[in-house]
């Protein structure tokens, strides 16, 4: 690293264009501080200095402030991190390496408050850069219409249940189902729902979103985030028209790979556009609003079940269906009038456009701090030729580790199963032939509520504490639940429940998915959007949804055939992998609460695992730098 000694207090830099001529005091001091790198007799008069004055926005009580240097060696898009500590900040900072021939090269400076690991998980100190801006009215608007993304994802979680339950549509698109449904009774209450046809038919969609996540990522980032919004939102709304039109299963099949597609786009851009787009004390509140539209469109696609299974005539389904088009057209009328994030003008190469839009949505004409760091991001992204290759990269493999942990983890958490065993429970206290529907409006709106707790809470108590509360609070549901189940049904599946046994199994399912909702529900998407810099940022989001899908699709498939074959034991199963996560967010998951996204990467660096990782690769930048 740099020497302290080679940060050099001068009056006052050269007049114009903030360059001047090195001193002959300052190359003796130079010299004399950096004797490894600076050879005798170097041309030193071609060294340049880049005068910038540091801003001081941050201090300890004491006086004490904390300052951090990012100085880029030259041909190198990656920085070299150098921390120091001074009574006050310096008027002018000069940054030096060693080059043929030597040479001052850029270098941004900035402070930070702490580096201080905290907790076991290794978080960092709340005090960090706090860029100038507030909330603005624009900002909430703004990513109040773009959440509504998370409507057409959640919409079609709730409605496809239902509408595989009404017996017009099995009767039309799935008769030999409808007729081994009418002919076999099957009391064993596990393996009654086993259809793998019905099955593959509802997860169809996750399979068209992993194919186009592969390809969303790459057009988020050349278009922009509100061009990919737009475009899912438009094909999410053709396949809503063919689905509610659909003559036969093919047109119905086409129309659910169009609306996976849109899913795939929307998820891909709409976590990535609002974290660019809030401040960083109150990203993880707007993020969450993506979760609540989710929940949102999950609860109102249940009610719109409840009622349009209840249509005479067998066109209920119809109805269901091509209501999808109601939050497609929500999403691509919004998207029209939606400005573009600073990130990605600034990545597309409109500066002065970027430089505006961080004006307006800041709130504040002093985003220079910001904008640099949005520049100097953006830089690095361009010297990337490959971001799927460099994602792979040993330097980000906590980003990448993050990117398949997570999505991974927030399926196995179980929701599932919960949320398909509910029905059976619900019939129990006397809802009779609607008790499917009932259950999911239930567990819909409780679903919902418990979301606008992580969206009070997240921004204070951070992503940390949600997650290994919420944890906990799902182990205890899950086995609590698993042995309810175990004592009534055994191994046969039948069973004759009291009324206030299943009450007592009800409140289990809903304190399970109340601590879902405001833990693993909204924040498996806020975190893997925060983590990743400008360079990787839409590759690595892409491979967060492809993860996601992946395992939805996965565990859509199979986790009808294990609950007949585990039975009860499915439950502590998942409950077991509830104690897995928990464990990995206590000792991997640093807190990521109130850091600017483009300052994340020093979490890693201070994380007692995940820095070997990013120190490595830094002190192989150093010891390249020092060759030359």
């Amino acid at each position: 690293m740099i020497s302290s000694a080679a940060r050099i207090e001068l009056a006052q830099p050269g007049a114009g264009d903030g360059e001047d001529r090195l001193s002959s005091r300052l190359r003796r001091d130079v010299a004399r501080t950096e004797p490894s790198r600076i050879r005798a007799g170097a041309e030193s008069d071609r060294w340049k200095s880049v005068v910038e004055e540091p801003r001081d926005r941050c201090r300890f009580s004491d006086g004490i402030g904390y300052f951090k240097d990012r100085v880029y060696p030259p041909r190198s898009s990656t920085p070299i991190y150098y921390e120091h500590v001074s009574p006050r900040p310096l008027p002018y900072i000069y940054l030096f390496l060693s080059t043929t021939p030597p040479q001052l090269i850029f270098s941004s400076s900035f402070v930070v408050c702490s580096s201080t690991m905290a907790g076991s998980g290794g978080g960092v100190d709340d005090k960090h850069i706090d860029y100038p801006g507030k909330m603005t009215v624009f900002v909430f608007l703004a990513c109040l219409v773009a959440s509504s993304g998370g409507l057409i994802f959640g919409y079609d979680i709730g409605i496809s249940g239902g509408v595989t339950s009404m017996d017009p549509f099995l009767k039309k698109f799935f008769p030999s189902v409808y007729a081994k449904e009418q002919e076999v009774v099957d009391t064993n209450q596990y393996c009654k729902f086993d259809s793998v046809l019905l099955t593959l038919f509802t997860s169809s969609l996750y399979l068209a979103a992993l194919v186009a996540s592969l390809f969303a990522g790459h057009i988020t980032k050349a278009c922009g985030r509100k061009a990919s919004m737009l475009g899912g939102g438009c094909i999410f709304l053709v396949g809503a028209i063919l689905n509610a039109f659909a003559v036969n299963v093919a047109m119905l099949i086409i129309g659910r790979i169009c609306l996976g597609i849109g899913v795939g786009f929307t998820n891909q851009s709409v976590p990535l556009y609002l974290s660019e787009m809030a401040p960083a004390k109150m990203r993880g509140m707007l993020n969450i609003s993506f979760q609540l539209m989710i929940t949102i469109g999950i609860l109102s696609a249940n009610l719109i079940n409840y009622f349009t299974a209840k249509i005479a005539g067998g066109w209920g389904w119809r109805l269901g269906l091509g209501l999808a088009a109601v939050p497609a057209v929500i999403m691509v009328g919004g998207s029209l009038f939606l400005p573009d994030t600073p990130n990605s003008l600034v990545a597309r190469g409109k500066d002065d456009e970027a430089r505006a839009m961080l004006r307006r949505i800041r709130g504040t004409a002093d985003v220079g701090l910001e904008f640099d760091d949005l520049v100097a991001a953006s830089k690095a992204t361009r010297a990337v030729e490959s971001p799927w290759r460099t994602l792979m990269q040993r330097r980000y493999r906590p980003q990448l580790a993050m990117a398949f942990l997570i999505p991974v983890l927030q399926q196995l958490t179980g929701i599932n199963v919960v949320m398909f065993y509910a029905p059976v429970l619900f019939k129990t206290i006397g809802f009779g032939g609607t008790a499917s529907l009932v259950s999911a409006v239930i567990t819909g709106l409780v679903n919902m509520v418990a979301t606008f707790v992580s969206i009070a809470t997240v921004d204070r108590l951070g992503r940390r504490k949600l997650l290994l509360q919420g944890g906990t609070q799902m182990i205890l549901a899950q086995f609590v639940l698993g042995t309810l189940i175990a004592i009534k049904f055994g191994t046969s599946g039948v069973a004759d429940i009291s009324r206030p046994y299943a009450i007592g199994v009800v409140i289990c399912i809903c304190v399970f998915v109340s601590a879902f909702a405001w833990s693993w529900g909204p924040l498996g998407w806020l975190i893997p959007s925060e983590i990743f810099p400008l360079e990787i940022r839409s590759a690595a989001q892409s491979a967060v949804v492809v993860f996601n899908m992946t395992f939805t699709f996965i565990i859509a498939q199979i986790f009808l055939m294990l609950l007949c074959r585990l039975k009860f034991g499915l439950f502590y199963f998942f409950g077991a992998w509830e104690v897995v996560m928990t464990i990995f967010v206590y000792f991997f998951l640093p807190e990521t609460k109130g850091i600017p996204i483009e300052e994340m990467d020093r979490i890693w660096a201070n994380h007692w695992y995940w820095k070997r990782f990013v120190q490595d690769h830094n002190s192989k930048v150093e010891m390249t730098s020092s060759a030359v």
